[in-house]
């Protein structure tokens, strides 16, 4: 029986049950538990999925210690062989904005397919759940799908079950797809026009995103439809801007000319697009839309009157109304002629002394007695103490890459590493993209090894990194080599920034200095990546 996900990992979403509707003596998968072990390394947690001969579970990857996602179907089930195509086509696919395909194989009469798992990922349903989404983060939806979906198509692949369910809000304007090619294969879903298929489909995504409603007559996926409509309805399709008040424009007429105008009749005389790259091509030319302004939370429902924002209120602090303040008692005067006079008498002194002031300044000047500046006192000058020397940098032969966790090929970015050692503070190296600070705890760290040429007595690493790193300065006293594991290396010392000295407590010989990176700054993009732009050692 169809399980919902309880997570926003890469499991099928409950509306997978819709689909079993016409699926009948579907071919039964050997009986599984949790437990259960795959290629000797994947242990089975918990079925998420049982639908039309496969099963979708969440599991352990117990060499690298964690959580993936598994679809499971018998060898011989007539779809296999699709599946196991299909999977090993989206393990090609780089683009992060899809969920990683990570292994496809045929073991004892089991096609499994292992993918990501994203734990704090929520799907586009869920999230729809509370409410439209506002039109900055509709725009990045559109745009982030739109684009992930055109260099699918540009490697031949299409999605077909693009789907409230099968979109992963990872963030905030962040958005991840799951399932490209390998849930349509799972299901027998095909399409004789698959760009055009998906590019409906990013349609109705974007409509179900600015109005809460999906734009069929029947809903689905948890959102109700539009009334009276259904796919092939001949009745024309209500904008997002009549099915919901303050709909942006720009977006409610990319949503109607994105979907099947079979039903859909775009606002204006723009013909439909027929490609995701059409759609992200009109997405680029679309007046900028900016992020929402955050209210803090103190001040909702807070109603602003006739008040100015001054800076308190610029950070964050609640504002309050300006208030009219109680007029100052008025300084009494004294009446009549005496009051005049005693006012003219005194502008009469005040004339006088500025008169007075500017005729001595003048006389000065004229007879060269003009004070002379004070001359600049020299700091004093702590007898006996020496400056302390300035440290020599130790040359640096040659940079290589560092990652003993490494379960491919390819590297992070060998092609870059003589860039640390350039002197440029404009190139850099830097690492892949991983869903979390601490490398996603795929591994525990990865670095660059600093090739000296000869063994050297070190005690100091200056590290320039882009964002907050935390770096661990080590060292391999002795090695004729550099070591293959971590344990080869010394731990000398940590710190975390972006302009780091680390310093040995005493000097230390030797020829392979290691920058051991453990955290990574989050980029404008929400994943985490390291980079160093510069590195230097010292004797």
């Amino acid at each position: 029986m169809a399980r919902a996900a309880t997570a926003g990992g890469s499991t099928p979403s409950a509306d997978d049950s819709a689909d079993s509707a016409d699926i009948e003596d579907a071919p039964v998968p050997p009986e599984l538990h949790s437990g259960h072990r795959l290629a000797k390394r994947y242990r089975l947690e918990e079925c998420i999925t049982r639908l039309d001969g496969f099963s979708s579970w969440r599991a352990v990857d117990e060499k690298l210690r964690r959580a993936v996602g598994v679809h499971l179907l018998p060898a011989g089930h007539e779809r296999a062989e699709a599946v196991l195509s299909a999977a090993r086509s989206a393990a090609l696919v780089g683009d992060l904005r899809f969920v990683q395909v990570l292994d496809a194989a045929e073991e004892n009469g089991l096609v499994h397919v292992i993918h990501e798992w994203l734990p704090d990922a929520v799907p586009l349903s869920t999230v729809l759940q509370t409410g439209p989404l506002d039109a900055f983060e509709v725009c990045a939806l559109a745009t982030q799908v739109s684009q992930a979906m055109a260099a699918a198509h540009r490697k031949d692949l299409a999605h077909l079950r693009l789907t409230p369910g099968t979109v992963l809000r990872t963030g905030p304007g962040q958005f991840r797809i799951r399932g490209l090619a390998v849930d349509a294969a799972l299901r027998g879903i095909t399409s004789r026009e698959p760009r055009r298929a998906d590019t409906e489909a990013i349609g109705a995504l974007l409509y179900a995103a600015l109005t809460q409603r999906w734009p069929y007559g029947d809903g689905a996926y948890g959102l109700r439809g539009v009334a009276g409509l259904g796919k092939g309805s001949r009745d024309p399709l209500a904008t997002p801007e009549q099915v919901r008040a303050g709909v942006h424009r720009g977006l409610s007429e990319l949503a109607m000319r994105a979907l099947d105008n079979n039903g859909a009749t775009a606002a204006s005389h723009e013909p439909p697009f027929t490609t995701p790259e059409e759609l992200s091509a009109a997405l680029t030319v679309l007046p900028r839309i900016p992020p929402p302004d955050p209210t803090p939370t103190h001040l909702v429902g807070y109603q602003h009157t006739t008040y100015q924002r001054g800076t308190l209120a610029a950070h964050g602090v609640a504002a309050r109304p300006v208030t009219a303040a109680p007029a100052a008692a008025a300084v009494p005067t004294l009446p009549g002629r005496t009051g005049a006079a005693l006012k003219w008498g005194v502008s009469a002194l005040l004339i006088a002394a500025l008169g007075l002031g500017s005729w001595q300044l003048a006389d000065a000047l004229l007879k060269g007695d003009a004070p002379a500046e004070a001359a600049p006192v020299a700091p004093p000058v702590s007898a006996g103490r020496e400056e302390p020397p300035i440290p020599e940098l130790v040359s640096i032969e040659s940079v290589t890459e560092f990652d003993p966790y490494a379960s491919g090929t390819g590297g992070q970015d060998p092609e870059s590493t003589p860039h640390i050692i350039d002197g440029d503070p404009e190139t850099y190296w830097q690492t892949k993209n991983y869903f979390g600070p601490s490398f996603a705890n795929l591994k525990p760290g990865l670095g660059l090894i600093l090739d000296l040429g000869e063994p050297r007595e070190i005690s100091s690493l200056t590290v320039d990194a882009v964002g907050s790193t935390t770096v661990e300065f080590r060292a391999a006293p002795g090695a004729e080599t550099a070591p293959s594991t971590i344990d080869g290396f010394a731990a000398l010392d940590e710190a975390t920034g972006d302009s780091l000295t680390l310093s040995a407590e005493s000097p230390v010989e030797t020829r392979f200095v290691l920058v051991w990176l453990t955290e990574l700054p989050q980029g404008p993009d929400g994943n985490y990546r390291g980079r160093i732009t510069n590195v230097a050692v010292a004797e």
